[in-house]
């Protein structure tokens, strides 16, 4: 929080420690100051007006109106905020004075690389599970949406001072896996000249193929058990899992396998521990899990009439393990197919004696990737998808990754190659990049061209020498505004789980940079005013390479 804020939430704490004493152990924890989307409704803005009005039992307008009466009669707001201004139903905004907003950019600059370092998180374990997608074929596109967005949520939680493990969960067994090896095999067979029955459901990409070939030329007919085969196809398609990932910028911290899973009993503990509790029940020869107490629509199965466990009871074991590692934090981020397993497991969690607000589960949607306009068709099975290695070698990383989290994690996204690839200011990772270059050029040739004997490298350690008040134009005005908003940016990311966020903060500030490049010179023949530009646009560099770090895009100086 800057020191502005500080500012106005003081006057505003002040102010209703003095008009209504008796609501302040209610009202005050939660007060905070939010960021208007249209700049003529202030700096900041604050709701206690709308939340005083609960308590009070009065009208928002008219407690917004008494609150507005005593803030004004604080001395030092006046040279933090230039007007207040009260809007239906009852917000309350703040519009900040131009010496509020220099010394806003002091500030800033001062902290360095440390600004927007919100301490939310205070070495709290977090644990991410992402992709986890069945050993099965190569990762595809909607694999890599849920990487793009669990690393980056990895990395912002990091940045907040989150201990965060990464961990991706291997359904290494199981009828998929079965489903795996006839497919396998049926291709062995044929590369081999003899005849075999390709399975109905079997998996009919030519990633089969290729690990069939490999299988065919070094091991001899007889040699060709089953468990040979699964084992082979299991352990090509992971190494190739893990370069995909590696190449993309996602790396784990902890791969688990649910063999381990299953062969260490921690299964069968893990209901056992319900089933003391009261929470199983035996029903038409099955073992059901009383999910309904803990809020779910209706009980679920977690053993089935003829003894095989359900995806749910696995799904609880390996959460109790998550937990039973010390973990006070889970997040899960799974695609859109899940979406019913999440009252369920959350209701699991809460039976095992896990608060519910320790697990947090986040879905995915479906990525269309679109071609010549055209949207490409994708099936697993089918063989008929684009991989995330092929979207990657056609694009790059940086505009994969971009692109992937160019939309709200719960909502559908469209993904144009043309865009994604194009060397133009109409592409978004590339405005952005293009951004932090020009920064990256005008302080090279400041530094070459000037012969002032300026240090004119952002990373200064002193401000001695610099008049921060000619930064006065309107633009310059709203740059150092939004760059204040960074912290606040980073804490709703972080509450909100949305990587999105900060992509769009980066966006905006990418755009009010280019249109304040093309409209006014930074080096001219100023030193004082050369000086503080080349400092504004500095710290423009720095939170641009900040952010742009965070969602695990690169941050060239040249482009």
């Amino acid at each position: 929080m800057s020191n502005v804020e500080r500012s106005i939430i003081k006057s505003i704490e002040e102010a209703i420690k003095t008009i209504f004493p008796d609501c302040c152990d209610r009202v005050l924890p939660s007060l905070y100051l939010e960021v208007p989307k249209d700049k003529k409704f202030g700096d900041f803005s604050t709701n206690i007006a709308m939340r005083l009005s609960r308590e009070m039992k009065k009208s928002p307008m008219e407690l917004a109106t008494i609150v507005f009466d005593e803030i004004e009669k604080n001395p030092a707001l006046p040279e933090v905020v230039r007007d207040i201004k009260i809007e239906k139903p009852g917000f309350i905004n703040f519009y900040l004075s131009n010496i509020a907003v220099i010394s806003a950019i002091a500030e800033i600059f001062r902290q360095g690389d440390g600004f927007g370092k919100v301490p939310l998180g205070k070495g709290k374990s977090v644990q991410i599970e992402f992709v986890s997608a069945n050993p099965t074929g190569p990762l595809t596109i909607a694999h890599g949406r849920q990487a793009a967005v669990g690393d980056s949520l990895a990395r912002i939680l990091q940045f907040c001072g989150y201990k965060v493990t990464r961990e991706y969960y291997i359904n290494d067994e199981g009828v998929q896996m079965n489903i795996l090896a006839l497919s396998v095999k049926a291709r062995v067979m044929e590369l081999m000249g003899d005849e075999y029955e390709f399975p109905e459901n079997g998996y009919k990409g030519l990633y089969i193929y290729d690990i069939a070939k490999e299988i065919a030329s070094n091991k001899d007919k007889k040699a060709l058990s089953d468990d040979f085969i699964i084992e082979y196809a299991y352990k090509s398609i992971m190494e190739a899992i893990k370069k995909d990932l590696m190449d993309f910028g996602v790396e784990f911290d902890v791969w688990f396998s649910q063999k381990k899973l299953f062969s260490s009993g921690k299964l069968k503990k893990a209901l056992s521990i319900l089933r003391d509790k009261g929470f199983l029940y035996e029903k038409d020869g099955a073992t059901w899990f009383a999910s309904t107490k803990f809020g779910d629509d209706k009980d679920r199965v977690v053993m089935k009439s003829d003894g095989s466990l359900t995806y749910l009871a696995s799904d609880i074991a390996y959460h109790k393990e998550k937990f039973g590692k010390g973990y006070k934090w889970v997040i899960d981020i799974w695609g859109p197919d899940h979406h019913g397993y999440i009252n369920r497991l959350t209701a699991a969690c809460q039976a095992l004696g896990y608060s519910k607000d320790a697990l947090s589960i986040l879905i995915c949607q479906l990525v269309t990737l679109y071609r010549d306009k055209k949207p490409v068709r994708m099936s697993t099975r089918g063989g008929e998808f684009v991989t995330l290695r092929e979207v990657m070698d056609e694009v790059g990383k940086d505009a994969a990754r971009f692109f992937f989290i160019m939309r709200r994690t719960d909502s559908h996204l469209d993904f144009d190659l043309e865009l994604a690839k194009a060397k133009t200011m109409d592409n978004p990772v590339y405005y952005i990049q293009y951004a932090h270059a020009r920064i990256a050029s005008v302080l090279k040739f400041a530094g070459e061209s000037c012969s002032r004997g300026l240090n004119l490298d952002y990373r200064i350690s002193s401000l001695k020498g610099i008049d921060l008040h000619l930064l006065d134009k309107p633009e310059e005005i709203d740059i150092i505004k939004i760059l204040m908003q960074y912290p606040k940016i980073i804490e709703s990311s972080v509450r909100n789980l949305e990587p999105y966020i900060l992509l769009s903060y980066l966006q905006d500030l990418a755009r009010i940079f280019h249109f304040y490049y093309d409209s006014y010179r930074i080096v001219t023949d100023d030193d004082s005013l050369t000086k503080a530009r080349l400092l504004l646009i500095g710290v423009v560099q720095m939170i641009l390479f900040s952010g742009l770090t965070l969602l695990g895009v690169a941050t060239p100086e040249k482009m």
